[in-house]
């Protein structure tokens, strides 16, 4: 480590780039989870996809999952994605989005983002539609919504399927609706530590559609056609079940739903503290050398999961020098993402290159994700703003 990253005695305590805000509320509802006995998935479960469907609005159906990669194998799985098929997505992405289409044995293909959204480019997603192309998984980038309109418009014209990757998107608005009530096959949520709500680790894969919804249900715990809640709290015996299928163990344990339950209540409030920081960010880095994440447009609304900020090309420092720079003063940062073109499994199997996504690749040599969390005080938000000011100076 460089000596430069040890904050010395006088100075405060490090600043991480990311923490869950955990109440009493959740405390206790994991407290009487563990009291009643029932602790995988059950009545918490249970009540939090209820809560999830009522929340969102717009007529669907939620499945609570494990994880969010768990939510897009099942999704790619019920909608019968299999070899020889294609699926494109973007390269800008964490790996989850893609390895789910090499479980199914089937090729992800991928393209470059627009450097205005930093969303998956729905021009190149036509460009590269074959006979084998079944489906197209957009990301949600960093809270804001990929182009949808367009990417249906796509779709429909070419008989693809939509599965969204929305492990940013909650709660983001297109069009004034919620990413989740969108009329794509299915959106898939992340609730890992340091999303806008967390259930330790944790997904929901949302669906309008019955039959993916039922398929995912069986798929989630072994392939059985009955939930282990029904077969053991029953009154009369119950105790006979049927694998239908080669399934998996993607479910949800009640300990992650009580979290979740409160989460969720609170999810309108720690978004908006989010944005209170995003807007603060804004004002403070305006006249700096940097270029700032894209807003949403009127009528849409950005989670702001993830504050991405970009040095520009004749910045007399380097995104690595701006990351030293930042752990030297005592304040974490990240980078979202090493593309899947420079990772060596996709690069090799796929022959990529840097040239083949230019934007991308720009993107990823010079942004920094700055910390954004609902547990930020305001005087945490002005550390950062002076550690990114005495960085640049």
């Amino acid at each position: 480590m460089h000596p430069k990253t040890f904050a010395r005695a006088d100075s405060p305590p490090f600043l991480p780039y990311a923490l869950p805000e955990i109440g009493e509320e959740e405390i206790a509802e994991v407290t009487d989870c563990l009291r009643s006995g029932w602790l995988t998935t059950g009545p918490k479960c249970q009540q939090f996809e209820a809560e999830f469907t009522k929340w969102l609005g717009g007529g669907v159906e939620s499945i609570a999952v494990n994880s969010a990669t768990a939510g897009l194998h099942l999704a790619l799985e019920a909608i019968g994605i299999g070899p020889g098929d294609e699926v494109i997505t973007t390269t800008h992405t964490f790996t989850a989005t893609a390895e789910v289409v090499r479980y199914m044995g089937a090729d992800p293909v991928f393209v470059d983002v627009d450097p205005r959204t930093l969303c998956i480019d729905p021009a190149q997603v036509e460009r590269v539609i074959t006979p084998r192309t079944r489906a197209v998984l957009p990301v949600h980038f960093g809270g804001l919504a990929a182009p949808m309109a367009e990417l249906l418009d796509i779709s429909h014209r070419h008989k693809l399927r939509v599965i969204e990757d929305a492990a940013h998107a909650l709660p983001t608005r297109y069009q004034g609706s919620l990413v989740g009530t969108l009329r794509t096959d299915v959106a898939v949520f992340s609730f890992y530590a340091n999303k806008t709500i967390t259930t330790g680790e944790g997904g929901m894969l949302v669906t309008r559609d019955p039959a993916i919804a039922a398929r995912a249900k069986v798929m989630r715990l072994h392939g059985i056609n009955r939930d282990a809640f029904d077969r053991f709290t029953a009154r009369m015996p119950s105790w006979y079940y049927e694998v239908v299928a080669p399934g998996f163990k993607y479910n949800l344990t009640d300990i992650g739903a009580s979290i979740g339950i409160h989460q969720l209540r609170k999810a309108r409030q720690f978004r908006n503290r989010r944005a209170e920081i995003a807007s603060r960010y804004n004002e403070s880095f305006a006249s700096q050398a940097l270029v700032l994440p894209p807003d949403a447009k009127p009528g849409d609304e950005h989670a702001w999961h993830l504050y991405v900020v970009q040095l520009l090309e004749n910045s007399h420092v380097t995104r690595d020098q701006f990351i030293e720079g930042m752990f030297a003063r005592g304040v974490g940062v990240s980078v979202h993402y090493i593309p899947l073109h420079m990772h060596p499994y996709w690069r090799d199997r796929y022959k990529l290159t840097p040239a083949m996504f230019p934007a991308s690749h720009a993107l990823y040599e010079r942004s920094i994700s700055l910390p954004i969390y609902s547990r930020m005080t305001d005087d945490d938000v002005e550390r950062v703003v002076r550690a990114v000011t005495a960085v640049l100076a």
